[in-house]
């Protein structure tokens, strides 16, 4: 079973504040220019998203210079709705693996384009980050638009230690029973600090 866990690009989308907005325009329409072609105007950080070190480190690493494998891997889900803060569990030392792919589950992607989705919403500890980078997990993705807010602690030692960053994710709640399932996060083939993404997961039966 496959399970999208993007937001759909559509003209408008909400974007984080500061940034432009997105725009998606039918350029040319059959009935008129025989054809049809839509025009996308959009910044790396609209809707379902993979950040990547360059955004808030002094790296030059550009997306397109990640390997594919980076992107793929077996998944982890931890389900922590309702919390304001995530923070580290000893219980997280067995759920999470070696290399695996994190998703974190905070219920946060019912609110998307709500008024102050980006201004509230749950963030992780140091020290839970300091727990993926001791699992060397090759990313780590939310529900949120960021796993932290201003000065972006969380943010630069994911990125100092290796770990992409997927953000406003959906749908996580469809992976709360799955025993096993592998992660899809590609980002565009795109020389920029980060790229928009279709992320899916796999569910192994």
């Amino acid at each position: 079973m496959i399970i999208d866990l993007t937001h759909p690009i559509r003209d408008g989308l909400p974007p984080y504040p500061g940034d432009a907005e997105t725009s998606l325009v039918h350029s040319k329409q059959y009935a008129k220019d025989y054809y049809n072609n839509h025009y996308l105007s959009i910044n790396m950080h609209a809707g379902t998203h993979i950040d990547g070190p360059m955004h808030l480190t002094d790296c030059y690493t550009y997306m397109d210079e990640f390997p594919p494998d980076r992107f793929i891997g077996e998944g982890c889900l931890l389900d922590v709705s309702g919390q304001d803060v995530i923070d580290y569990k000893e219980t997280y030392e067995q759920q999470i693996g070696q290399n695996q792919i994190v998703l974190i589950h905070t219920g946060q992607s019912q609110r998307f384009g709500e008024p102050d989705y980006f201004e509230h919403h749950p963030v992780l500890t140091e020290a839970f980050a300091a727990l993926l980078v001791r699992k060397q997990v090759k990313l780590v993705g939310l529900d949120t638009p960021s796993p932290d807010k201003y000065p972006f602690a969380v943010h630069k030692h994911l990125f100092q230690n290796g770990i992409l960053i997927a953000e406003n994710l959906t749908n996580l709640v469809k992976l709360i029973d799955a025993v096993s399932f592998e992660v899809i996060a590609l980002p565009l083939l795109i020389r920029a600090d980060s790229s928009i993404a279709r992320v899916i997961a796999r569910i192994r039966s």
